[in-house]
């Protein structure tokens, strides 16, 4: 993105070209009058280029996404060869600092986008980042997990109908890439409505740092950068598999409350009629075999141990695309 006169004016820093700040996302002040300000983190390179914004901790609990953040920020990968990148590893401070996925007021940050200058706290939250961050830049990677107890395989989500991202999914080469559309008031779509692609990635779970996860979302957005010409010299590339391509998936619910246990991983494919896990109950009377009522790719388990019925307990791929035409 080209800036006047080559400076980034943001968050009240004036940033110029081969330099670094960090600025101050400042969000409320606690009831103990306490001011509560997020750091984010800038670094721009000496020659122009793109801006690329990365987002975590939209949901408190969603701490994996802050840990890849956390991890581009150490290893230095946030400095960019050409252009702008912009960290923002946390951004619902108020969950992450009580461990939880919503605001104070029990309200989801992600359904509240645009938001409003004078509307509740997360909504205020949201029109500060839509109205001071987000026209600064060209692309945004926004890391996400499963929630509660569900454990996510690694996957880029985007909607349907979009050749570029497509293409930017593949560049990112998580294991799968599911099309989901953009529901109305999320962080996405906002971004969206603006025309600035949004590269979704979910992997892992609530509460949880999970290595194989991090270092997917990790290398996935060192291949972005590559491809957008912004990653160091002195970052090895890494290899990327090619993804699978989901276009319709189905959740297997819980028939019974009791005590579940998975048989299978996530990522594993199964068949139709196979069994995926067990419901039991503490007095050994129950024993119910959870079976798959089609094929297909295990791309969310939970795992909690006690279930209720109706529990989401798979999610499953039943329609991959031909991505061979």
């Amino acid at each position: 993105m080209l800036y006047p006169d080559g400076i980034l004016n943001i968050l009240g820093k004036s940033i110029k070209k081969g330099e670094s700040a960090e600025a101050k996302f400042s969000v409320a002040k606690l009831h103990t009058n306490t001011t509560v300000d997020v750091p984010v983190i800038i670094h721009r390179a000496k020659k122009p280029g793109p801006t690329v914004l990365f987002t975590a901790g939209i949901h408190g609990d969603e701490v994996n996404g802050v840990e890849i953040v956390r991890q581009l920020i150490s290893k230095g990968i946030n400095k960019p060869k050409i252009g702008t990148i912009i960290c923002m590893p946390v951004i619902n401070i108020f969950g992450f600092i009580n461990l939880q996925r919503e605001f104070p007021d029990g309200r989801d940050l992600n359904r509240m986008f645009p938001g409003s200058k004078t509307g509740s706290l997360g909504g205020r939250v949201a029109h500060h980042l839509m109205t001071e961050v987000i026209p600064k830049v060209d692309y945004i990677l926004d890391f996400h997990t499963g929630g509660a107890n569900r454990f996510n395989a690694a996957q880029i989500r985007i909607q349907p109908g979009n050749s570029q991202h497509d293409a930017f999914a593949s560049i990112f080469g998580a294991p799968f890439v599911l099309y989901s559309k953009n529901i109305k008031k999320t962080f996405r779509n906002a971004c969206n409505n603006l025309d600035i692609p949004v590269i979704l990635y979910e992997g892992g779970k609530s509460l949880n740092i999970d290595k194989d996860t991090t270092k997917i979302g990790v290398e996935g957005s060192m291949r972005f950068l590559n491809h957008l010409e912004m990653l160091a010299d002195t970052h090895e590339v890494p290899l990327a598999q090619k993804p699978v391509f989901i276009e319709e998936s189905k959740w297997l619910r819980a028939k019974y409350s009791g005590m579940f246990k998975s048989v299978f991983n996530v990522n594993s494919y199964v068949e139709k009629g196979q069994i995926l896990g067990f419901i039991t109950d503490p007095f050994g009377k129950l024993n119910h075999a959870i079976k798959s009522n089609h094929a297909g790719y295990l791309i969310n388990v939970n795992e909690t141990p006690i279930v209720y019925q109706g529990d989401a307990l798979f999610h499953v791929s039943s329609k991959l695309k031909d991505t061979n035409d």
